[in-house]
């Protein structure tokens, strides 16, 4: 069984996460996304809330599986039987880190391996920080997030 772990803060989760979600889940018997805690991060969301939205935006996909995670990402894909991490690209400028982040994880477990995926081209400019942002500010993010984040939004942010 090929399982893959797609890892994030998802700080709102967005459409482009929900299109590489629902891609891989047509290329991988499962997809497990991964919600980290990010302590080192200031999410708009509390990580509970984050792992709700995520799982309220992956409903009706049955085999997408959401879960919370404090760790190493690595030690967290191995608990969960995962041969392959996904990580999103939407730019070029995303590369330099990402190929650092999978360069790190494959001398950590060198079992699994790591894959891009890069969103639809309607997606490739949306980012959760652009989203907050936007919402924090009055904007309409109903073009970029599931009616359940832009709910969520605007109770959070008024």
């Amino acid at each position: 069984m090929q399982v893959a772990v797609y890892p994030g803060t998802f700080d709102p989760i967005t459409n482009g996460h929900t299109d590489l979600i629902a891609r891989a889940a047509k290329r991988f018997e499962r997809v497990i996304v991964a919600v980290h805690k990010s302590p080192t991060k200031k999410p708009a969301f509390e990580w509970s809330e984050r792992v709700a939205l995520a799982q309220a935006v992956a409903e009706g996909q049955p085999n997408v599986q959401v879960a919370g995670f404090d760790g190493l990402l690595v030690n967290f894909a191995r608990e969960q039987g995962a041969g392959v991490i996904l990580r999103g690209l939407r730019a070029v400028s995303d590369f330099e880190y990402e190929f650092q982040l999978a360069s790190m994880n494959r001398q950590l477990a060198p079992e699994i391996e790591t894959l891009f995926m890069t969103p639809d081209e309607h997606y490739a400019f949306v980012s959760s920080s652009l989203v907050r942002e936007i919402a924090a500010l009055g904007g309409d993010v109903t073009p970029f997030v599931h009616a359940k984040v832009v709910a969520a939004l605007k109770q959070r942010l008024g």
